[in-house]
Order: structure tokens, then sequence, then C-alpha cells
């Protein structure tokens, strides 16, 4: 491979934003006061504390406003996989039912759903839901009543956009007292939430996502939409979620969905051209590499391929030695063999499975780790034929 020419090509060329992103500088700016001198626990009453507390309901207007929910109705968490799990277990513990989901849901989704005795939705081989299937299983023969329905906004592995309003059209009319729940943690970098979210009920976002820290996310929760809370202790957040809040935390999620919501169009445009270029690339110079789902139903920020002859995790070591970072799949499945869940759902054949690739994109990407990839990829996949 070509020398680097710039200090920034020195690093490796990043390729994983689906599985966490650098925090953006407005982000590290915002929350570094509250790590230092800023430090008081907001549920005190000294001016101290009330200066925290301000900062969080800063925080908070921020983050309804980019989501279209009411400030009220905002639940800081630890990340996504609790606000899921508030959604999911939340629900049930309030109203008595159960929860559905499609089987391609992240786990934080689709483990509580199951924990319940809940079940699954087929999807097509595009990855949308299959709605003749969601209407039979909320029907009164399925099983228990359900009480929630979750589907996810953007898939995190193959960057499905769902359509929510068909989804909740089916819920409503076959199950009009349920609620209908989105994980958007990939999905609010990519759409216009407050629009591609409006039939949602219930919404979930993690901070690291899209330039914000790890440790901090939230549910936005509707007017008159109640859960159960599954953190006891100080009755912070309204009852919904106890705990001493992460002020330094949510004040750099805030920071960092201000700037990604006034930045969103633009990046969109030029993260999706640069995805164009890299699959464009890669299946051009790879025999046997093809696109999981059609790209006008795809976000922007995610290439995932299947690349036949080869198995992944053989590929990934390479890459890394060639410093282009990447995953098979989720990053929370990493080191595990089995083939993705979501691939299997959409009737990928185990095989092809097996050489499964996501390249995902975020505001950080640069032309250059485009290139390096470009580059990469080929020979290595050669090598392991």
């Amino acid at each position: 491979m070509a020398s680097p020419s710039t200090a920034a090509e020195q690093r490796p060329a990043y390729l994983d934003c689906a599985a966490s992103t650098p925090m953006r500088p407005c982000a590290v700016d915002a929350m570094t006061p509250y790590l230092e001198m800023q430090f008081a626990n907001p549920s005190g009453a000294h001016r101290m504390a009330r200066a925290s507390r301000a900062a969080i309901d800063d925080a908070r207007e921020i983050a309804a406003s980019a989501v279209g929910f009411d400030p009220h109705g905002i639940v800081f968490t630890s990340g996504g996989t609790e606000a899921d799990n508030l959604a999911v277990r939340g629900v049930a513990a309030a109203t008595g039912t159960s929860a559905l989901c499609p089987a391609t849901e992240h786990h934080a989704v689709l483990h509580p759903v199951e924990a319940l005795g809940g079940r699954t939705v087929r999807v097509h081989a595009d990855g949308q839901v299959d709605l003749v299937h969601l209407k039979a299983q909320l029907g009164p023969d399925a099983g228990p009543a359900v009480g929630l329905v979750s589907v996810m906004l953007v898939n995190n592995e193959s960057g499905v956009i769902a359509d929510l309003d068909a989804v909740a059209e089916v819920v409503h009319a076959d199950a009009p007292g349920a609620l209908l729940h989105t994980d958007a943690v990939q999905g609010v970098n990519w759409t216009e939430v407050p629009e591609a979210a409006r039939s949602a009920d219930l919404l979930s976002l993690s901070a690291h996502k899209f330039g914000g820290p790890k440790g901090v996310g939230l549910l936005a929760l509707r007017h008159g939409v109640s859960v159960a809370a599954q953190v006891l202790g100080g009755g912070q957040e309204a009852e919904r979620r106890s705990g001493t809040h992460n002020t330094a935390g949510i004040v750099a999620l805030g920071a960092a969905l201000a700037e990604l919501t006034a930045n969103r169009t633009a990046d969109n445009k030029r993260i999706g051209a640069l995805r164009d270029r890299l699959a464009d690339g890669l299946t051009g110079a790879i025999e046997g590499c093809v696109e999981t789902v059609p790209r006008t139903q795809r976000a922007a920020g995610i290439c995932q391929l299947l690349i036949s002859g080869i198995e992944t995790e053989a590929l990934l070591v390479l890459l890394d030695r060639y410093d282009v970072m990447a995953s098979a799949a989720a990053s929370c499945a990493s080191g595990a063999m089995e083939p993705s869940h979501v691939l299997a759902a959409m009737g990928v054949e185990r095989t092809a499975a097996a050489g499964s690739l996501r390249l995902s994109l975020g505001w950080c990407t640069q032309a250059w780790e485009i290139d390096r990839a470009i580059e990469a990829i080929p020979p290595c996949v050669e090598q392991l034929r």
C-alpha cells in the first residue's frame, strides 16, 4: 500500500462508526467544565446543584427538539441498551402485556422481548417488516396481548430505514391499545427524526453513536405514555429512572445532538457520496461481492456487503494489519462465529452470511479512509481465497 501522505492519515481508517464514533469537539468542550469545576449533584438545593440541574434541563430541551418530543417526556439513561429495556420492560410492567418486535432488532430490544415471552415478526429479503405477519402476530389467537411493538428506525447492520408509518397503521388497526417504540440509535444520524419517527410513542437514543460520550442516552415518551421504572432509588427523572445524573455526559449529549441536527443535511450528502464510492469501488474490484439491500432503502452511513468465498473474521484480522477498522455485524457480537441474526432473518444463506462485512461511516469519516479501504480490502479478500 502507498504510504500515508498526511499526519491525519497516519491513524487507522476507521469504518466502524455504527459501533461508536469519536466525540465531537463541541461535546468535549461542553462536558469538560462539568468534570472539573461544575461537579455538583443536580439533585441538591444549593446554587452549584441548581447550576448542574439547569444544564441538564437545557440538554433536555435540545434533545426534545431534535427528536420531536416534549421535554417532559425525555428520560436520560446510561445509554441505548437501558433506554430500550426501559421501553420494552417498562411498558410491559405498567400494562401487564407482552411485546413484539422484528427478528432483525438489536439485541437490546430482542432479548427483553424474548424474556417477556414476546414474539418476533418476519421481515422481507430487503429487511422491511412483513406487515402481513405483523398483523397475524397481533391477532387474538397469536398469544398474549401485545402492549408494545418495537421497530428499529435504521437497522444497525444493514442500514435499512424502516417505514414506521406503515407499521403504526397496522398496530393501530389490530392492537389499538398498543404503543410503538423505535430504537433510533442509528437513525438519528441519517433521518429527520421528528418526521421519520412521528408515529412512534417511545424512542431511544445513545450519545456515542453521534459524537457524544459513552454511558449516556435517553428514552423519549409521548404525552400520556407511562413506563414502570426499572431502576429504583432516589426517584430522579420524574420517578422513571433513578440514579444520580451523569451531568457531564448529558450536557455533552445535548451539544453533540445540536451539532448533528444542524449539519445533518450536509453530512448526509457528503457521507452518502463517500458510502456509494466505497460500495462501487469494492463491488467493482471483488468478484462475488454484493450489497445486501438497495441503496434507496439504506441510510447514508452504512455499507453492508456479502463477499463470497471468505469468512469475515479472518478478513477483519487482515484488515487490522492494513489499518482498516471494520466489523462483521454488530460490535457486541464480535468474536461470535455465528452468522448475523439480521441476515438470517432476511433469508441470507449461512455460507453467504459468513462473508458479511459492515463498513460504517460517520460525521468524522474522511475521503482518504475510503481510498484506503478500496485499496486494502480486495487484496485481503484475494489472499483469503
